[in-house]
């Protein structure tokens, strides 16, 4: 299964250029450039990205995983999706960017309860900053944070960062996968 993701990624989803031209959320300028969105929303993607996060998960127990919106919403419905039918089935989240100011206020989408053990979902890591957030926000709000699970690696130090933060963090892929 990652080597079907590693080339869905690279027709899909992997910019290259000779010049520092991609700006990333950290604001860092950059060669390469990975948007897993047109992998991840594609079936194919969905299908293999699901179960390969099941798979990075079943030693752990959780009740969900989850991340920021937009980045870990696909990839958490797939996981979600993809364990309905094993032995240990699990709910995904979403943890907004800003927090909703209207009906009830809330920083994060799911059924979820105060306690619950959860794996902190993101797509692209690069310095980790915004699966950090996720993780502090998470665990503001009374989830048990026990691992990190990133789709790709950027290798720039975001999984030493995640580290920092939890005692697990994993990706499934890295930079020099797609390179």
């Amino acid at each position: 299964m990652k080597n079907q993701l590693i080339e869905l990624l690279k027709q899909f989803s992997v910019k290259y250029s000779d010049t520092e031209e991609f700006t990333l959320a950290s604001g860092k300028k950059s060669r390469f450039y990975v948007n897993c969105k047109p992998t991840v929303l594609r079936p194919e993607g969905l299908y293999l990205i699901g179960n390969l996060i099941l798979n990075e998960v079943t030693d752990l127990e959780i009740d969900a995983v989850g991340g920021l919106t937009f980045g870990a919403d696909p990839v958490s419905v797939a996981a979600s999706f993809a364990s309905y039918y094993s032995n240990k089935p699990f709910k995904a989240f979403s943890i907004r960017k800003e927090k909703k100011d209207h009906g009830i206020s809330k920083w994060i989408e799911g059924d979820l309860k105060k306690g619950e053990r959860v794996a902190i979902i993101d797509d692209v890591a690069t310095t980790g900053g915004s699966t950090i957030k996720a993780i502090e926000r998470a665990k503001s709000e009374g989830l048990e944070v026990v691992a990190a699970i990133i789709l790709v690696d950027r290798e720039e130090g975001g999984m030493e960062n995640i580290l920092k933060h939890v005692n697990i963090a994993r990706s499934i892929l890295r930079k020099s996968d797609l390179v």
